[in-house]
This record gives structure tokens, sequence and C-alpha cells, in this order.
């Protein structure tokens, strides 16, 4: 069967490359799927369900045993041949996500696998666009507005995540002026905006998990910063970003920060959720500096459930630009959604799955 575009995608079974390739598939449309081989059997079941959602034949989806941490990304020599003369368009999502990841696991995923990844892209025959995930957190611990025009800095890191994400993208960013390449960099990333589905409790849901447990009485203090902005998007904006734009000519060579326009600050997003769930804002807010050297003690994750390595990322003074997104994204009549209209639909999600 002859395909019109065919995609090689790493990091499925993944919750944001399940999704795009649900948006992506057609009949036209062949995927090339990198999977681990502990995820195989995984994988295969997801397929079958965006199979049956999309009314895209079982056949469109090679499921590819491998690793990006390995030479060629551990692909048998047949199948890579393959790959290389039929694939027409690279995502690159798979990342070591978790910042408390180790150094050397966070290289070798990270670093080391985005430059395999990359190795693979120079080789492909017809190649139409290279599609990069990286994060606005390769800034690292820069301060003020942060460009995405920008990249290279030396403000340093707070995690081996930050820092191996910003070197990889350095890798991808080389590759400009050598292949068709977007860059994306998602910020904290949250559930669908209409269902509230989530694949993983981190980033702002420790803050939700820490108000369920007492809402009357934990939204009177307002642990939250009324100079510092936390960018959420959610993932089905996320996902329709991406796809968009990995079709769009204008995209091309480009970085585009996929972050919320005009944020809201972390003392107005606990109002937020304390508002769904009481109807109620919070009543105190205690010094900037009381609140994060709580959050630091050795009791508090115990108490509050945010571990340390989150606590700096409620009070990181960055503002992510948005103006070549903005631009890009109103040809597509996309826009980021206000937390204030799918806040309801997160707690509702978490209401229904608490664990997940």
């Amino acid at each position: 069967m002859l395909f019109r575009e065919s995609y090689f995608i790493t990091g499925f079974p993944g919750f944001i490359a399940e999704r795009l390739i649900e948006r992506l598939a057609s009949t036209e449309t062949q995927f090339f799927l990198l999977v681990q081989p502990h995820f195989v059997e995984r994988a295969m079941k997801e397929i079958e369900e965006i199979s049956i959602a999309t009314a895209v034949p079982l056949e469109n989806f090679v499921i590819v045993e491998g690793d990006i941490t390995q030479p060629q990304l551990g692909i048998p020599n047949a199948d890579l041949e393959t790959i290389q003369f039929e694939t027409t368009d690279v995502f690159h999502l798979a990342a070591a996500y978790d910042l408390d990841v180790e150094k050397d696991l966070a290289f070798r995923v990270n670093l080391q696998g985005t430059k395999n990844v990359n190795d693979l892209v120079l080789s492909i025959k017809d190649l139409k666009r290279y599609n990069y995930i990286s994060t606005c957190y390769v800034a690292g611990k820069r301060e003020g507005v942060i460009l995405e025009t920008e990249l290279e800095h030396k403000a340093g890191f707070r995690n081996y995540y930050e820092e191996t994400k910003y070197l990889a993208e350095l890798e991808v960013e080389r590759l400009k002026n050598m292949v068709p390449l977007t860059i994306f960099r998602p910020s904290v990333v949250v559930g669908d905006s209409e269902t509230g589905e989530t694949a993983k409790y981190d980033g702002i849901y420790y803050l939700i998990h820490y108000l369920r447990k007492a809402p009357w009485l934990l939204r009177l203090i307002n642990v939250g910063n009324k100079q510092v902005r936390l960018n959420l998007v959610p993932v089905d904006f996320v996902v329709e970003g991406i796809a968009q734009l990995a079709r769009d000519g204008a995209a091309m060579g480009k970085t585009i920060a996929l972050a919320d326009p005009d944020p809201l600050t972390t003392a107005a997003i606990f109002d937020e959720i304390a508002i769904e769930m009481t109807g109620r804002k919070s009543e105190f807010a205690p010094p900037t500096r009381l609140v994060e050297w709580w959050l630091n003690t050795g009791l508090s994750p115990r108490l509050t459930g945010l571990p340390h390595s989150g606590v700096p990322y409620f009070f990181i003074s960055q503002t992510y630009d948005t103006a070549v997104a903005d631009e890009l994204l109103a040809t597509h009549s996309i826009k980021c959604p206000r937390f204030t209209d799918y806040v309801g639909n997160l707690l509702d999600f978490v209401e229904e799955y608490p664990e997940l």
C-alpha cells in the first residue's frame, strides 16, 4: 500500500505521543513507532484503541522495537533501511521527564538519545520535517523574559532534566541549516482542557492533592506567590499546536513556545483551585520567603505532597514570550485556553481517579 506520509515517532506509548498519533492518523498516513521492548504489549493495545477511534487500519501502524539510547536506535538494519527510505516526517518526543532524574540516565536518554535520533534524521532520504519536542525549561535559572529566539546561556540549571534538555536542544539547533526543522517548547503540560484526562500527577497536581486533603481548612492560607507566574498548558492545546504547525511551512526553522501568553500567578492558581473546591478563595498570604522555607523543610513533603525538586518551579521569575507561536497559531485559530476555564475539568478527573 502506498502512503502519502510516513511518520517516525519516538516516545510511544506516552501521553502526548498517544494523543498526537490519534490526531495525525489517517488512511493515507503510515506510522513507524519506536517502542522499547518492555512497552510493546502496552503499545499494541494503545494502537488497537487508536485504530478503532480513528477508523484507520491497524496495518498503518508499525511498531519498531528499539531504544533511542542505542546506536541506530537499536533498530535492525533491514528495518532501518525501510525507515530511512519511507519516512517523511520525524517527531522526537522521547525523554526522561523527571525533575529527580539521575545524571547518568538523563544524559543517556535526553542528550545521547537525541544525538542518535539526529543521526537517523540526517540519514533519511526525503525528509519533509524534523519536529523536536523540547521544553520551556531549557531556560534553566535565567530570569525575566525568555524569547523563543534565545537558547544559549550560562545561568545554570536546577536539575539534570533541565540541563540535558538544554544540551539536547543545542544539538538539534545545529541542524537548522541542514534539515527542515521545527523545535517546540511546551511549558508545564496538564490534563485535557475538556475531559481533564492526564497520565501523571505532578506539577500543579501536587497543589490539587494538597488542597483536597482538607479544602475548607487548607484554602485559608495561600502558599502561592503574587509575583511569580506558573505557565500551564493543557495537553490538547500542545497536541493541536504540534499537529498543525508540523505541516505549516511558515513554522519551518522556527522555535515555538507552546505556552500560555498570559499565565496566572501561583497565588491566583491557588485561589482558582480553592474556589472550584469550596466556592471561596484564600484568606491569608504568608511572606513568600516563609512559604519557600517551609516547603523546603524535611517535614513539608510528607504533609504537602510537594517534593523538594518541585519547589523551585513555584518561585521561578521567568516569563516565556510567545510572539512566534501566537502569530503562527493564529492562522490556525488555535489559542491556549485560560486556566480558569478548564480547572474544574482537571479537578473532576482527579476526583474520579484520585490515583493513577
